[in-house]
């Protein structure tokens, strides 16, 4: 057995009863063929115990919080907008996260630094 297969994390991904994962479905090319795959695998599904959005995006989260670190950054881009994907198809609302680098610059009134 492989060493990524032998972990409880990916053996949760292949075998989760709440969600039948189309296999492949966090190796699609888009990030909206991802956010479609899981939509369909929850609105399917019987044995979820939450909604149909919260069962794909925790599915979502999960796979790139135990995998995050071996993916490659385009894999992990990827994953990342298949979340807004989600939100779209679903009708939520898109997360109101600020980047690190977004090159807006520091309201002078919200600075720690006293100005004298």
């Amino acid at each position: 057995m492989a060493a990524s297969t032998s972990r409880w994390s990916a053996r949760v991904t292949r075998e989760s009863r709440a969600l039948a994962l189309e296999p492949g479905v966090f190796t699609k090319p888009t990030p909206r063929e991802v956010a479609l795959s899981l939509r369909c695998s929850a609105d399917e599904s019987t044995a979820r115990k939450s909604e149909p959005y919260r069962s794909a995006m925790s599915m979502l989260t999960f796979y790139i919080n135990r995998a995050g670190k071996s993916l490659p950054k385009e894999r992990l881009r990827v994953l990342q907008r298949a979340k807004d994907e989600l939100r779209a198809l679903y009708g939520k609302p898109a997360q109101g996260r600020r980047r690190r680098g977004d090159g807006r610059k520091k309201d002078a009134r919200t600075s720690t630094k006293r100005q004298t």
